[in-house]
């Protein structure tokens, strides 16, 4: 395999007409780094893909791999090779021709492109199938052919858009396990889009969010999901409430905020008076019952929901917009609550994250 180098983007903006779809974004990913580019549909993270790849141009800004600006260079001499979400398997060939195309466009003769197609199907545990057409593989095969196929132009990084997506539930956890398993034994650097929280937590050693062709944080998994740097990334990630106010006084390294709806709550973080304050609580950090005055407040359940190991209870207050619970389901059991009853909910001081 090809030594693995480190991808940058600098300043790397992508205008479609009067449209930024991604907007002067800079990242460094290390080489042999598994990185997922995250958020939702139109944020910008395929585009930055296909920027990478060289199937997009770059309207401002530079793209390096090492010390080498790609900018220009087509996508057969970038050092990347792309995976696509439909696999773009050529139905009329064998899985043989189907991994040794490229190869084949490059003018290497048959038997030598042959014999490392069949050892790059070896490598994905798909040598004994060599002789069937995509048609007579189940969509987990059909994913290890598209894989070997972009793995055998030697690059030093791999490109993922969505390659998850088409698979079905039990079938995507495995693919994970074989994907993370991939990357560790190879190397190099994998990019991969999703819109998965949970798909980028299980594969990335750095999730990348994005929201409105901007990235909103770069950080591992867990400091994503434990530390969000914004609003966004809390709602995003799943599993934070976000409550948002102004600040209106405080003292020793605390703020006390207002939401909309006059409640009054506690920060540690100092604010001027005025200054817009936002916490993230993680659901399962909170309690049903009173606590510490400015670490809490008491809501209408509006719903419930069964989750088998936990149930998720949702309450509404005014100034609090989609308030989760997440309750251990044998303690929600011992008292069950019903929708439209009143709670009284905290938490600790040490479980608010200040967002910026």
């Amino acid at each position: 395999m090809s030594k693995a180098a480190d991808i940058e983007l600098a300043s790397v903006t992508k205008r479609y007409g009067v449209t930024t779809a991604v907007d002067a974004i800079s990242l460094k990913i290390k080489a042999g780094t598994y990185c997922c580019l995250l958020g939702p549909s139109g944020c910008g993270k395929t585009s930055t893909l296909r920027m990478i790849a060289g199937h997009e141009s770059v309207s401002d800004g530079d793209i390096l791999l090492g010390n080498t600006v790609i900018n220009d260079l087509p996508p057969a001499r970038r050092g990347t090779a792309m995976m696509f979400q439909s696999y773009a398997l050529f139905p009329h060939l064998d899985l043989v021709d189907n991994v040794a195309f490229s190869l084949k466009m490059k003018g290497m003769e048959k038997a030598e492109r042959r014999d490392k197609a069949l050892a790059m199907l070896r490598v994905m545990e798909m040598e004994p199938y060599a002789a069937r057409r995509p048609a007579q593989l189940s969509g987990g095969q059909q994913q290890r052919v598209a894989l070997a196929r972009a793995l055998i132009t030697d690059p030093q990084a791999l490109l993922l858009d969505e390659p998850l997506s088409a698979l079905d539930p039990f079938l995507k956890v495995r693919m994970r396990a074989e994907l993370k398993k991939l990357q560790a034994s190879l190397g190099i650097t994998f990019i991969h889009v999703t819109h998965s929280q949970e798909e980028a937590m299980a594969l990335a050693d750095v999730v990348v969010v994005m929201s409105g062709g901007r990235i909103e944080q770069a950080a591992h998994p867990r400091e994503v999901f434990n530390r969000p740097a914004t609003a966004f990334v809390a709602r995003f990630m799943g599993e934070h409430n976000v409550i948002e106010g102004r600040a209106a006084g405080g003292g020793e390294g605390t703020t006390r905020f207002e939401v909309v709806g006059g409640a009054s709550f506690l920060a540690p973080a100092v604010r001027e008076a005025g200054a817009p304050v936002a916490i993230a609580v993680r659901s399962d950090k909170v309690r049903l019952g009173d606590g510490e005055p400015g670490f809490g407040f008491t809501g209408l359940v509006s719903a419930v929901e069964y989750r088998g190991s936990t149930v998720q209870v949702a309450v509404a207050a005014p100034g609090i917009d989609e308030f989760s619970v997440s309750v251990d389901e044998a303690e929600f059991f011992r008292a069950p609550l019903s929708v439209g009853e009143a709670v009284p909910l905290s938490w600790s001081r040490e479980h608010v994250h200040v967002l910026a």
